[in-house]
């Protein structure tokens, strides 16, 4: 039972409180058919603490969800009476297909043009989704989460994973996901990332947008269900007591889900039903915003000294990437627009510590519509604004994800913005008026006569490095 509260509904939410307490609603439901005993009891204390905790906050109306352990169970009327009494409001009991469609949306609010296989493992129920950027084609739930499936294979991983075999084998329609991409959605799921990115040393802990090989990821499931040391396994003391009794099941369920689907690859996401939901009851033309440029456009409003500055970085900037200038794809121009929204977040800490801040404020940050390498080349592009390339130990194990193509790229666009900044000193309106150019092997900046006294020795070394990165010669002249 979870309870999240939302800053506001936008492309791009922003959770102020989030709080869940584990009361294996699922395992009742499994063994008894029914809601009863300390589970029950926990789920209305939690529910309880919760609607205190809404009125606190003075949060808006609340949304209260309940899915498969509630609406299977036997006495579902009566127990939904009760916590619909401890909530403080109504309860929206969701089917099979309504919540595989909540599920779906949240992807849609996670990814940029999401398209491939959604999961999402709870602890009564899987939801499977097609989905594609539009929206979901096929959905079924079937009744593998990992509290039913425990009671169902009475403990034992190898009879897991026949009747994992059996249920996701009688979805026909999966092999649609055949060298796609599938989303893993749910806490389980997450775990396993979370230990995954433990035993690779990989130098990130955020699971959103974490992806891998489908293949590397079968084998670490493999690993993980004939494991007789899970409690010895790296990471394992960051995952709940509750959470490690079905870390099995989940694997068991993931690795029979690759197998069946096929993917090319996995990627792990924390938005779901919650967030699908939020995304519904967005306008159409919100839903339709990039999130990540949504998140960035709201953080620079919050951080930055001039949003109206960051906007003009992304065309001062697309003067650089167009003919004879490098190549970038529509994706790779996202990202340097991103990057330029963001790049002045850390204006009010000291100089020397401004790029290592932005490096982990923005490696760290809650982005959505992005995957791991779309948020490290973010990372290190605002971090190379700042330090000119200089090397710190997180930046150093971040290189090592990027390829060098990349890595380059992201030179390229910190050094830009590094040049403008001395020519407008974060003030809006001067950029605009020189914009760089190509001429042959020169890369140049003609200053209106107005600006003409900015022309000073910073300005000229860092145009100089960006011209040098570009493989031209800098030259800065003054105009009319």
């Amino acid at each position: 039972v979870r309870l999240v509260v939302y800053e506001t509904a936008s492309r791009s939410p922003a959770p102020l409180f989030n709080e869940k307490v584990l009361c294996g609603l699922g395992r009742v439901v499994a063994k008894k058919k029914r809601i009863e005993g300390e589970p029950a009891e926990r789920t209305l204390v939690a529910l309880t603490r919760f609607r205190a905790i809404v009125e606190q906050l003075g949060a808006g109306k609340p949304w209260i969800l309940a899915t498969a352990a509630v609406r299977e169970a036997e006495n579902c009327d009566e127990f939904v009476r009760q916590a619909e009494a401890a909530a403080g409001g109504r309860i929206m009991l969701l089917s099979g297909r309504r919540e595989a469609e909540l599920a779906a949306a949240g992807i849609l609010s996670g990814f940029n043009n999401p398209d491939g296989i959604a999961a999402d493992l709870g602890g009564g129920s899987l939801e499977v989704i097609d989905l594609t950027p539009s929206g979901m084609s096929e959905a079924a739930t079937v009744a593998l989460g990992g509290l039913r499936l425990e009671q169902r294979a009475g403990g034992s991983l190898a009879k897991a994973e026949d009747i994992s075999e059996k249920d996701i084998g009688s979805l026909d329609w999966l092999s649609r996901g055949k060298g796609r991409t599938l989303y893993a959605v749910g806490g389980t799921w997450r775990n396993i990332a979370r230990l995954h990115m433990a035993e690779t040393g990989y130098p990130l802990h955020v699971t959103h947008g974490y992806g891998l090989p489908a293949g590397e990821l079968v084998d670490f499931c493999d690993r993980l269900i004939k494991s007789k040391r899970l409690l010895e396994l790296p990471g394992i003391e960051e995952v709940s007591p509750a959470r490690r009794e079905v870390l099995g099941l989940g694997a068991v369920v993931l690795k029979t889900l690759i197998q069946r689907a096929k993917p090319a690859r996995v990627v792990f996401s924390i938005f779901g039903i919650r967030e699908g939901l939020l995304y519904t009851l967005l306008p159409r033309a919100e839903r339709r915003q990039d999130p990540l440029l949504a998140f960035c456009e709201d953080y620079a409003v919050l951080r930055a000294r001039s949003p109206k500055h960051s906007h003009e970085l992304c065309d001062w900037t697309d003067k650089l990437f167009r003919a004879p200038g490098p190549e970038e794809t529509a994706e790779q121009r996202r990202l340097r627009h991103a990057a330029c929204l963001i790049s002045d977040i850390a204006w009010r800490a000291h100089p020397d510590y401004r790029g290592e801040q932005s490096l982990n404020v923005i490696a760290h940050a809650a982005l959505s519509g992005i995957e791991h390498d779309g948020r490290v080349f973010l990372a290190l592009a605002v971090y190379y604004r700042h330090t000119g390339g200089e090397k710190n130990e997180f930046s150093e194990r971040l290189v090592r994800l990027v390829p060098k193509a990349e890595l380059k790229r992201a030179k390229i666009i910190g050094a830009a913005i590094r040049a403008a900044h001395m020519l407008s000193v974060g003030v809006p309106g001067i950029i605009d008026k020189a914009m760089p150019s190509y001429e042959g092997k020169k890369l140049v900046l003609t200053l209106p006569k107005s600006l003409a006294p900015l022309n000073g020795e910073r300005l000229q070394k860092r145009f100089s490095t960006l011209a040098g990165l570009l493989d031209r010669t800098g030259e800065i002249r003054v105009g009319r």
